[in-house]
Parts: C-alpha cells; structure tokens; sequence
C-alpha cells in the first residue's frame, strides 16, 4: 500500500512516498522537491556475522543522464564508474549514518540512492540524503536515526534553505550540513571568507530545518514502518577480563605518552603482544581475540581522553591549544611550475603547482549540464605515508580530503579574466598523522604562490578536535587543535578550518556525539581562528605573495583584444589564417566573440611574435611601416608579397632593386621571405610595397629620380 508524507519548504512540497517502487527492498523511499526526484533503497544480508568491530556500511549514490533527459557524452552511453560528484555524495549520506547503526547486527548494509529526476535548478543531493534515512528508518533495519540534510547559504545578506543552483552560485557561503532532531553530527561546505558569528547563525537555522526533516521521516515510518530486526548480541565475554585490565591499565598509561607515532605504536604493540604471550591459551579463541583487541581500545581510549580533562595533557605532551612544529620550503623541484614541501609534526605534504592552458581545463558532463573549472586540486594518500604496505590507487578517501582542500583555496584562486592560466595543485601525502587535508591547504597556497598564481591571499588549514565527559553538553570538555591520528579516532569531533586572515573559506566537522552546544561551537570556531593565524604567520615568513615571473617552463599565456570586425580577418576563410599563425609561431590562438584574444606559447618568445602579428592583421596597414613579408606569386611586372595574413600588396618590378633588372624571379623567389615597406594604400584599397633593399641609401631621400651621370640618363628612385 502506497503512503505518503508532504512538508512545505521554501513554497514547494518536500514529498516522501513508499510501497510503490522498489518493494523488494528492506525499506525504499521515493522523495521529490519540484522537479528532482530520487528514489533510495536498502537492503542488508540475510547472515549475519558476529564481533563484526565495524559497520559494513556500503552508500552508492548515482545519477542518471535520463534525470535531465540527457544521453551519456563519449563514445559509451551507458553510465559507468562513479563520477566523483557521485562519490562526495555518497560521502555526505555515509557519514552522518554510519553512527548510528548497531555493530552488533552484524549484517552488511547497503543504500542506494538514485536521482532519477533532475530539474536542473534543485540540487538533488539533499534529497538523496533525506531519502536515505527515510528508506533505513521505516525497514526492519536497526537505526538510531532519522537524520536529514538541508543546505544553507548566504545569499545577498540573507541566510536561505536549499537554494537553488543559481543562488548556490552567488552565494558568500554554502554548507551542507546533517544531523538528528538532537543534534548536528556533519557539515561540509566552503565559503567567501565569512565570519564565525555567521558560521553559527548558518548552523543553527541548519538544525531547525533538520529537526521538520526528521519529523516528517516518523510521520512516514508511523504509516509504513517495519518491526526491527534483532541485534547479534555476542553470547560470550572476555575470559579474566579484570586481571588483564589490572595488569595491563598502567603499562598503557605509559606506551601511550610515548613521543613519536611509531615509537608509541611499537610501545602500545609491545604492552600488548607481552599480554597476549601470558594469556595464549585463552586466545587461541578467535571470539576471545576480538574482544581482548576491544579491551585494550577502550582501556586507550579512557586514558586518552582522561588525561586531556583532568591534566590538559595529551599523549605528545601538548597543551589543548598547542600546534606542533611547522616548516615550509618552497621551490625543491626543479622543473616544476611551482612547488611546496609542509610540514606539521608528523604531517607532511607534498605540493606541486602545474600551469596550463585553457585546452587543459577540467570539463564536467553530468546531470547538472556541461560545465568547466579552471582550478583543479588533487590529493593522493599512498600508504607508505602512515607506514604501511596497500594497494595504489584513488579511493572516496582521496577524493574527499582532495575536495575538502580545492574548495578551501578555491575562492582565493583568481577567475580566468584575471588569470587565463589553468591550476592544477597535486597534494602527495610523504607522512600522516592528523589533517593530511589540511596540510595540503597550506600546501597547496604555498606552491601556488611560488608559481605566481595571484592568490588574493593566503590560506591555512587546521583540525580542530573535542573531548567531552559524559552525555551532558554543558559538562566538561576541552577544545583540542591541531589534532593527532589518535585524537581523531578517539576524540567525539573532526572539525576541520581553512580559511585567510579575514575569514572561513572552507569547513568540515563530523561529531560523534548528540547536543554540542553553541557555546562550544564558539569556543571551538575562535581557537581554531586562532590556530589559522599562527599557521599563517609561519607560511608568511616562506612567501606571503606570488614570484614576478612564472616559470620559464610554463607556458606563456599572452591576452589582447581586437576590434570586433576584425575577428573575420583574423580567423580568415575556413579558419585559414589563425592556422597559419598556428603552424608559423608554434602556438594555439583562442578568439572570442567580444574581440579577446588569447594565445598560448610554449615559451614568451613565440607568444610575443604571434601577438604582434595578430596586432598587425587586427590594425590596418601603416603607411611607412617596414613588414615582413613572403612572395606569394611572381609576375613579369613585379612579386605580390603577403605582409599579414590575407593582406597582399605589390612590390613593381621597378621597387625590387636599385639597378634595372629584366626578370622579378632574379631577384626574389615564390615563398622567399623579404623585408618590404609599404608606399601607400591607393583609391581602391590596394597596397604598393617596396623591397627594403631597394630603398635609396641616401639620408632625406623623397620621392622623384636621381642623376645617373655614368649613364646619362634619369633613374627612378626605389623604396
């Protein structure tokens, strides 16, 4: 039986459906807003598997080219791999609910969101996320939820709920952000420098639209909800697990303040290993080595967190606001554009600015429309960086931290009119111990600078983290910056700042726990403000503003522009002049219909020359100007010798030289390069040339004839 749920948002029906599609599934929610439309399923293994120590979560969000009644571009039509916008989706969908699903149901679930229709003018993912929790919600599925997404950004001063695609693109700030009716668990979303007091009215608003969400999802489920399905529950427990504890406890307390990630590894391994060895017989059981390995996980998570409340000290000896050590060199490859070596602690990020053209432009064909990006930012994590032995390649890791990093530099980088350079950063994680995003941030600004890109300033990146005690918001807690690897797993925040001295650019938190407070978004907001300046302090000191020059290796990108009714001349008939100039300068010239004209070299050298022979097709022939110009035709009267592209003029046998000759081709050959000078332009347009050597040596020389006294007879002069 069909049933249905409608909440009104910004004067259209938010619409969640089910029992018509997709009815095979453990839960399936069709959700439309105007016109986009998806729908969203899930289902979960009939066995399940006990001690499972993690989630078997799997979210595949895809986009149909039909959704916008598009055919797929290329050579195959049929959608293949995950495009990346698909994968930063499916990311969004994860991480809010991966909490809140039970470990111990032990079944491998999986969502698949589809958008199936797409009006081009409401974003879809919104409603692929709401759909999602609506599809788990009403299945027999455990699920701590609903939770819901909405976007919110700033728009001409005002703050707007899932705007559309053209008010995303005015927009000063968008964020996505998820959670529950008791709390934000996620945001991401990037910004134009804006403040931290509208970071906080943006979040607030954010979670008084979640909450309606939410509530619409238990209308739904009240109508169609399934009865759920039982937990796995282990029917067994750790053998001497107080023994183990008591001896165990105060070894840890010690390997975990080890300094340096390896050595405290190695020592948190050894406690370990060295308890394992006296408790062997007991953990030839594979159930009792799960749960000894989740003994000793939460023995180091009490420790951590213990430490941190009651001393302020944490396992590498910081203080809450501490940030490690940072270094910055720039220019340690020699033939790259630009290039930047950061490091922060046991953080280490290699970043590499290349130069490109406008042909080098990222082109984006989805369900969005056609689209391109000037600014490109790449992250890769290879797994000697945490020392570790893993297969090569670009997970939905990499392409979220690499997102993350692009759209915290991304409203820094100047628009093509400013710099008609295409950017491409690579971020190469060399170690990793704590926001490898972040350092590609700082990074990737460093290189960029070193490159000569004309950022309109500097940006810095920071992890932010929190410890909390108890489920009390207003309880203890302390803010942590500059978080370590280990602090991220066992602290109840991942909050992630990059920004300039003036503002957030770009923004990322999952919390872990319900009802962080306001007060402690505050707190958190203005230390890591603080932490974004101290970083920036120490980049300033490397380079603070983009070289003079770009490198010699970049290409040289030369803009000019020409009168309007000049562009025929230019392009020519089938495009036969710009080729030519192509062919002739070794360079690619690009004209636009307002007169600009963009040429690419691979060196200045080739792109001047070629610019100043648009200049000369593009301005008309200067009387006096010397040009150099190729013999295109020979006639018994004199050579036609093209001075620019399809602009011809004569040089008479009478200007070829100073001495009378019988033949033009003495003189000049078809294809032969000369240097002429143009005489005059007469009545009907045409040009009279005269071969530069023919010209009358003599200083103050004008036109009329000269006394050849050897001869006895008048010669004419030639210019």
């Amino acid at each position: 039986m069909t049933q249905k749920v409608t909440l009104q948002i910004g004067g259209k029906d938010l619409v969640l459906e089910t029992g018509r599609i997709a009815k095979q599934a453990n839960g399936a929610v069709f959700a439309q807003y105007a016109g986009s439309a998806v729908i969203a399923a899930v289902c979960s293994s009939s066995e399940a598997v006990e001690g499972l120590d993690y989630v078997p979560l799997t979210v595949d969000y895809n986009e149909k080219y039909y959704a916008a009644g598009k055919i797929p571009g290329g050579f195959i039509k049929r959608e293949g791999r995950p495009k990346d916008k698909e994968i930063l989706v499916s990311r969004l969908i994860d991480r809010p609910m991966r909490p809140l699903f039970d470990k111990s149901f032990g079944r491998e679930i999986q969502v698949v969101p589809t958008t199936i229709s797409a009006d081009q003018i409401n974003p879809p993912d919104i409603l692929a996320i709401i759909a999602s929790s609506a599809a788990v919600h009403l299945s027999d599925i455990p699920f701590n939820g609903p939770i819901a997404g909405v976007r919110i950004c700033q728009v001409d001063g005002e703050l707007v709920v899932n705007p559309t695609y053209d008010e995303i693109e005015r927009s000063a700030l968008e964020i996505v952000v998820a959670g529950t009716k008791e709390g934000i668990t996620m945001v991401e979303g990037g910004a134009k420098e804006v403040g931290e007091d509208l970071m906080i009215q943006a979040l607030e608003k954010a979670q008084a639209v979640i909450v309606e969400f939410c509530g619409l999802q238990e209308k739904l489920r009240d109508l169609a909800g399934k009865p759920k399905l039982p937990l796995t529950l282990p029917g067994y427990t750790l053998e001497n697990a107080e023994a183990i504890r008591s001896t165990a406890y105060p070894l840890l307390e010690e390997a975990c303040f080890v300094k340096g990630k390896q050595e405290r590894r190695e020592a948190i391994g050894k406690v370990k290993s060295d308890l394992a060895a006296q408790y062997a017989a007991q953990l030839e059981d594979e159930n009792q080595r799960k749960l000894f390995g989740a003994l000793f996980e939460d023995m180091e998570y009490q420790i951590l967190r213990s430490s941190i409340l009651d001393k302020g000290r944490r396992v590498d000896g910081r203080g809450t606001e501490d940030i490690r050590d940072i270094s910055c060199e720039i220019g340690i490859l020699p033939r790259a554009h630009g290039s930047a070596l950061f490091t922060r602690g046991e953080t280490q990020a290699l970043a590499v600015t290349t130069l490109g053209t406008v042909f080098d432009e990222q082109i984006y064909d989805d369900i969005e429309g056609d689209k391109r990006e000037n600014f490109i930012l790449h992250y890769n994590f290879p797994p000697y960086s945490v020392g570790e032995v893993g297969r090569m390649g670009t997970g939905r890791r990499e392409i979220g931290h690499g997102n993350l990093a692009r759209r915290s530099l991304e409203a820094m980088v100047p628009g093509k009119n400013e710099f008609p350079y295409t950017v491409r950063v690579v971020s190469e994680i060399m170690e990793s111990n704590g926001s490898s995003s972040m350092a590609s941030v700082c990074g990737g600004t460093l290189s960029m600078l070193h490159a000569g890109v004309p950022m309109k300033k500097p940006v810095a990146g920071i992890a932010m983290g929190l410890i909390t005690e108890g489920k009390d918001p207003e309880g203890r807690y302390a803010v942590l910056s500059d978080i370590l690897g280990e602090e991220d797993h066992l602290g109840d925040m991942d909050f992630k700042v990059a920004g300039t001295e003036d503002g957030i650019t770009g923004f990322q938190m999952d919390i872990k726990i319900a009802g962080v407070s306001p007060g402690i978004m505050r707190k958190a907001l203005d230390q890591a403000r603080r932490g974004r300046l101290h970083i920036l302090s120490i980049m300033n000191k490397t380079i603070s503003r983009p070289t003079d020059q770009i490198s010699e290796y970049a290409p040289k990108i030369v803009t000019m522009k020409i009168d309007v009714d000049k562009i025929g001349a230019l392009i020519g008939p089938g495009g036969k002049n710009v080729k030519a100039l192509c062919e002739q300068y070794s360079v690619t010239i690009n004209t636009e219909n307002d007169g600009t004209v963009t040429i690419y070299g691979k060196n200045a050298k080739d792109a001047e020359e070629a610019k100043a022979a648009v200049t000369g097709i593009a301005s008309d022939p200067e009387v006096g100007r010397i040009y150099k110009g190729v013999v295109k035709r020979i006639m018994e009267f004199g050579a036609f010798v093209e001075i620019l592209p399809g602009k011809e003029g004569l040089v008479h046998i009478s200007k070829l030289s100073r001495q009378r000759i019988a033949r033009v081709d003495d003189v000049v050959k078809e294809e032969q390069e000369i240097p002429v000078k143009l005489l005059e332009v007469d009545k009907m347009g045409r040009l009279n040339l005269s071969y530069i050597d023919a010209i009358d040596p003599q200083p103050g020389g004008g036109e009329g004839h000269q006394e050849d006294r050897g001869r006895g007879r008048r010669e004419p002069r030639r210019y």
